[in-house]
C-alpha cells in the first residue's frame, strides 16, 4: 500500500465540500495511511466530529486549548505526529489565514507551527475563487511553499458553475501520494509510449498485439510523482490518464512515430523544451499491411486468403536514440527466447542505455509483473511484483542512473 506508515493529518474547514473529506479520510487510510482529524469551529457546523472519529478510529480535535494533550499544546503534538497537512476543504476564509500568518484557533495554529509539508484543497464559490484577494493569497501560498492541489471546474452546491470545486478524494489521495514520495526526476522532463499499436488490414480489422498498456502507464505515474514533467504517447487501451500527465492518444506505429518527433521538435530546435528521458513501453508493430483495403475484405467462392502485403514501420526507440540531441533512452523488450542474450543484443542495437525486459509474455494485461535490467554493467533483476510497484523502483533505478544534465 502506498502510504503505508504514513501518517496524514486531516484539516476540514467549513464548507459544504467537508462531506467530501468522509470519503477523502477512508480513501487514505484504504491506501494504508493513518488519519487524525482537526476541524475548525465552522466544519463542525457541516460535518459532526463524531462522524470522522467513526470512520479513522481516532478522536477528533477543534479547540486549540483541548486538555485531552498532556501538555496542552495540541497544535505542537498534532502537527509533530504528522508525515503531511492536509487541509480539504480548504475555504478562502482559511486560506487568507495561512496567506497572513494568522493563528486564532487550532487548524491554523498547527499549520503554521507544521515542521511537515502543508496541502490545500480550495473550495469555495466561483467568483470568491476569480476574486483578486483570493488569487493573491494562492499566490502567497505557493510562494510559502504551500500544495495548491485543484481546485475542479464544475457544478457548486450554490446551483452555479466554474472553477471552485474541491477535488475529487481520489484525486486528492493521488497528490498526497505525489508530494510524498521521493523524487529522483524533479526537474525533469519524460517522454513515454505505451500500450498497443493498432495497423489496419481493412476498415474493420487490423493488426495488434496484447498489451494493456498498464506498466506504461504505471512508469508514467510514477515518473510524475518523482517530480517529473511526464507526455505520455499513448496506443489504443481504455486506461485512465494518470493525474497530472498529458496524454497524447495514437492508433498506428506511424502515428506513435509523429507524436513522439513532434515532442522531441527538430534537432536542436530552440522552440521545444528538450526531453530529459524517453521510456520505449509501446507495443509497436514491426510490420503494417501496404495495401489496406478500402472495403471490408469478404469471403471468396475458393476460400482463397486475401493477398496481404506488408512493409516495415519505423523504428521509433533506435531513431530517437540515434539523434544527436537524443534525450537519455529506456527500451522495453519482450522476447520469447533468451532473453539475455537477445535483450543485450537488442540494447546495442537500438543504442540505448538501458533495456528492460518482461520476464515471459505472460505479462500482458496482468497487474504484476517480473522485469530483468540490461545495462553495459551487466544484469539486473527486478522481483515479480505489481506493476505500480515495480514502476517505482524502475524509476528510481533511472533516476541514479541518469547522468547529471542528461537529456
Amino acid at each position: 500500500m502506498e502510504l503505508a506508515n504514513r501518517h496524514i493529518l486531516l484539516g476540514v474547514t467549513g464548507g459544504v465540500a467537508a462531506f467530501k473529506a468522509c470519503e477523502l479520510a477512508r480513501e487514505l487510510q484504504r491506501r494504508g495511511a493513518t488519519v487524525q482529524v482537526a476541524m475548525t469551529e465552522a466544519a463542525t457546523r457541516f460535518i459532526a466530529p463524531v462522524t470522522f472519529q467513526a470512520l479513522t478510529g481516532r478522536p477528533v480535535f477543534t479547540d486549540q486549548w483541548d486538555a485531552r494533550i498532556d501538555n496542552n499544546m495540541a497544535h505542537i503534538e498534532l502537527s509533530r505526529q504528522a508525515d503531511v497537512v492536509l487541509v480539504a476543504p480548504a475555504t478562502a476564509d482559511f486560506m487568507a489565514k495561512l496567506a497572513h500568518g494568522l493563528a486564532d484557533d487550532l487548524l491554523s495554529t498547527l499549520c503554521l507551527a507544521r515542521n511537515v509539508p502543508l496541502l490545500v484543497a480550495p473550495a469555495m464559490n466561483r467568483e470568491m475563487w476569480a476574486a483578486a484577494p483570493t488569487r493573491r493569497n494562492v499566490e502567497q501560498l505557493r510562494r510559502d511553499g504551500v500544495g495548491i492541489l485543484g481546485p475542479d471546474s464544475g457544478d457548486q452546491a450554490c446551483g452555479e458553475t466554474g472553477m471552485g470545486r474541491m477535488l475529487e478524494p481520489e484525486d486528492l489521495v493521488e497528490d498526497v501520494i505525489a508530494a510524498l514520495a521521493p523524487k529522483p526526476l524533479a526537474g525533469r522532463r519524460v517522454l513515454i509510449t505505451a500500450g498497443p499499436t493498432f495497423e489496419p488490414i481493412d476498415p474493420v480489422r487490423g493488426i495488434t498485439n496484447l498489451s494493456s498498456g498498464k506498466m506504461g502507464f504505471a512508469i508514467a505515474r510514477a515518473c510524475r510523482q518523482a517530480g517529473a514533467d511526464v507526455m505520455l504517447v499513448a496506443g489504443p487501451t481504455g486506461l485512465p490518464t494518470p493525474r497530472g500527465v498529458r496524454r497524447v492518444d495514437v492508433r498506428t506505429a506511424r502515428e506513435m512515430h509523429q507524436a513522439v518527433m513532434g515532442e522531441l521538435g527538430a534537432v536542436g530546435s530552440a522552440t521545444y523544451a528538450r526531453s530529459d528521458v524517453f521510456i520505449a513501453v509501446a507495443a509497436v508493430a514491426d510490420w503494417r499491411v501496404a495495401n489496406v483495403s478500402s472495403s471490408k475484405l469478404k469471403k471468396t467462392a475458393d476460400g482463397a486468403p486475401p493477398a496481404l502485403e506488408f512493409v516495415q514501420n519505423p523504428d521509433i526507440l533506435a531513431e530517437v536514440a540515434a539523434r544527436s540531441d537524443a534525450p537519455w533512452c529506456v527500451g522495453f523488450a519482450a522476447e520469447s527466447e533468451d532473453l539475455e542474450k537477445n535483450g543485450q543484443e537488442k540494447r546495442l542495437r537500438k543504442g540505448v542505455p538501458l533495456l528492460v525486459a518482461n520476464i515471459g509474455h505472460a505479462t500482458f494485461g496482468r497487474d504484476d509483473n517480473e522485469l530483468l535490467l540490461i545495462d553495459d554493467r551487466g544484469m539486473q533483476l527486478l522481483a515479480r511484483a505489481g506493476k505500480d510497484d515495480l514502476a517505482r523502483d524502475l524509476v528510481g533505478q533511472i533516476g541514479r542512473r541518469l547522468p547529471a544534465g542528461a537529456g
